[in-house]
């Protein structure tokens, strides 16, 4: 495994192995808007890393980066790593009372938001007693523009706190996930290496975002490892504009998750073999269905490794490998990762196929989720990260997901609290009570489904199904809505009470 020294910043790795290379004029990143040469974007992240200084921005304190996809966003997590501040990637996603919350969890001095976004930050820096700056898109561009164009770094050692994610709570709030200097470099060391393949002639294109762990491994610490060309798309990742980079872009890397993948191949514009450059893709967020990978290869010609990661331990660490696809499995542990399957009882399984909790030792497993202690020792154990995740191991060392062991939904690659979704539903006037669980579409994906039952006089009926979602959509991030409802007169309880999803299921 490689040895990261003591004294060591992930920015001045990340940026100055690509100039000591004399690729500084070689194009780093692709946007609708133009391109950044690796030069360019080292003195980006100075100046975003002098425009923090300017504002007042102190070591080890937090801003938050709730932006588009941009080379912006790049220079803005990288100049603040590099001074030390400490950079917490927000999901563009989410509702303002998760913003807010989130905000003041992480006492954030600055906000950098997308304009596009602005709705979702009215009013938030009267809410937020920390937050001292909220600055839009085009308001960075002018700090970066007369911030001075050379900063110096920080003396920061590989343990220093990095960089902040947060991450999906099964109860309650999302939790702030904490992340060290030496993590980034390692997920491409042990994984983008020598399992993806990555090298400096690729270009690639992530469908998932800089602000998910996937996605900021995908577009931001890989490439800029290797020094290959990186493709940022600001708008969502609908069928016709990934086709279109695709097409026009001409990746030869291609990351995204299995409802993508099975929306993709599901669309008549999907392009023609010829039309593409595709080398090898990967697959993480949920399991990915063993035909949309065979399908997947069928059309495109390129590999589509399935594996996984978690925002805990930051990128994949569990994968399928070129040349050594298993379909239906998500493959053997990356390098560098030991992985062990717990019986509830706590013991170690020896046993192939049998069914146990997924637990990952490694070098990038984050220290703890900030001021959540319980939620902490609950999930890192010792050497041991808990995923949550069901599994087994065949013979032949090939591990198969089997569910989650608590009750979330993973949808689209995001984790969904089905309590979350129950509460929106039931804080309709006509709902009384509410169950969601997971149930599979027709690509075998797993979306929310929801048991419905009624208050007194109300009628079940096709309208009524609408508008329930609707009202989910408005309160929720829009992909947590129910796929189905289902109307009952009775929920299935305990004794005590409690809703027995697994009889829903």
């Amino acid at each position: 495994m490689t040895e990261i020294p003591r004294d060591y910043n992930a920015t001045v790795d990340l940026i100055e192995r690509n100039l000591a290379g004399g690729r500084g004029a070689k194009t780093a990143y692709i946007e609708d808007g133009g391109t950044t040469t690796y030069a360019q974007l080292a003195e980006r992240v100075d100046r975003a890393a002098n425009a923090l200084l300017g504002l007042g921005i102190k070591r080890e304190q937090r801003i938050a980066i709730a932006m588009l996809d941009s080379a912006d966003w790049v220079a803005l997590f990288l100049g603040a790593i590099k001074v030390g501040v400490v950079p917490v990637a927000l999901n563009t996603l989410l509702t303002p009372a998760d913003y807010e919350y989130q905000l003041k969890d992480s006492r954030s001095r600055a906000l950098f938001f997308s304009q596009a976004l602005s709705k979702a930050f009215d009013g938030m820096q009267a809410k937020c007693p920390h937050l001292k700056y909220a600055i839009n898109d085009a308001q960075l561009k002018d700090l970066l523009q007369t911030a001075d164009p050379k900063a110096e770094a920080a003396r920061t050692t590989r343990d220093d706190m990095c960089f902040w994610l947060y991450s999906s709570g099964s109860t309650g709030a999302p939790k702030g996930t904490v992340h060290l200097h030496s993590h980034l470099i390692l997920t491409a060391e042990l994984y983008a290496k020598p399992v993806l393949g990555i090298r400096e002639s690729d270009v690639v294109f992530s469908a998932a975002k800089l602000f998910f762990a996937y996605g900021l491994g995908n577009s931001l610490t890989f490439p800029l490892a290797v020094g290959a060309t990186t493709i940022l798309m600001a708008e969502r990742a609908t069928p016709d504009a990934v086709f279109k980079r695709l097409v026009d872009k001409k990746p030869s890397i291609f990351y995204g998750v299995p409802t993508l993948y099975a929306a993709l191949l599901a669309n008549n514009a999907f392009p023609k073999k010829d039309q593409l450059s595709l080398r090898v893709c990967t697959s993480a967020g949920e399991a990915l269905p063993p035909e949309i990978g065979r399908r997947w290869t069928e059309r495109t010609g390129a590999e589509l490794l399935d594996g996984i990661g978690s925002t805990e331990m930051l990128h994949i660490f569990l994968s399928n490998r070129p040349g050594d696809i298993r379909p239906g499995t998500t493959g053997k542990p990356v390098p560098g990762y030991q992985l062990r399957l717990v019986d509830d009882q706590g013991g170690v399984i020896a046993k192939p196929g049998e069914l146990g909790e997924l637990q990952i030792s490694g070098p990038t497993s984050a220290i703890m989720y900030w001021n959540q202690r319980e939620k902490t020792k609950n999930t890192f154990q010792g050497p041991w990260t808990r995923s949550g995740d069901k599994y087994s191991v065949d013979k032949d060392g090939y591990y198969a997901y089997g569910g989650r062991s608590d009750d979330m939904l993973k949808v689209s690659g995001i984790y969904v609290s089905p309590a979350e979704v129950e509460a929106a539903l039931v804080s309709h006037d006509s709902v009384l009570e509410a169950a969601v669980v997971g149930a599979e579409d027709e690509n075998k994906l797993v979306k929310p489904k929801a048991y419905v039952v009624l208050k007194q006089g109300q009628k079940p009926n096709e309208e009524l199904k609408t508008r329930l979602q609707q009202h989910v959509k408005d309160k929720l991030a829009p992909y947590k809505y129910p796929r189905w409802i289902e109307f009952l007169n009775e929920l299935p309880k305990t004794a005590t009470g409690k809703i027995q999803r697994f009889k829903l299921r």
